[in-house]
């Protein structure tokens, strides 16, 4: 997966808007444009879609904290990103709105589930401990789904204007 300069630059500053937006969205908890923005680049960028997403958590270390609430970051968009990379490429027109919003609504209401297994080897939680860590989630894992699932209507029209983006890139306009 060798990248020019010009990718470097272009996944550097997708991962800094994934990162901006996600800072700018901040005050309504569990609602933000991430799972859109991991799928979109998905979608267009396939394998190459890492390079943002990784920016995008590397940025989150870097302006929140290496904690341990971030090492679940490393792989939590990574399941994200696999799941729509195993989505067929040749999916109806007409189907592929739908199936984007329903994957990004799924991560949204899993979120909490894929998070568990860190914090159980973090803090030494047993089974029943991580069970009860993911049912106390459960109210913000549903905003989070449901939140995602409405901002997945975005993705889209985003995969559209990257292919666009990158259409008038390669032809030097």
């Amino acid at each position: 997966m060798k990248l020019t300069v010009r990718e470097m630059a272009v996944f550097g500053m997708l991962g800094a808007v994934m990162y901006a937006s996600k800072f700018l969205m901040e005050l309504a908890p569990n609602i933000h444009l991430l799972g859109v923005f991991t799928i979109a680049f998905t979608v267009v960028y396939r394998r190459k879609a890492l390079y943002p997403i990784y920016v995008y958590v590397f940025l989150n270390g870097i302006f929140s904290g290496f904690a341990s609430w971030w090492i679940p970051y490393l792989y939590l968009w990574t399941v994200l990103w696999g799941a729509v990379m195993l989505l067929p490429k040749n999916m109806p027109p007409k189907a592929r709105p739908l199936v984007y919003m329903a994957v990004c609504a799924a991560h949204g209401f899993l979120f909490g589930t894929l998070y568990a297994p860190a914090q159980a080897l973090l803090y030494g939680l047993s089974l029943q401990g991580m069970v009860a860590w993911i049912i106390a989630g459960l109210p913000w894992d549903c905003i989070h789904g449901v939140s995602n699932f409405f901002c997945g209507a975005l993705i889209a029209p985003l995969v559209s204007l990257l292919r666009m983006a990158e259409r008038n890139m390669s032809r030097g306009n």
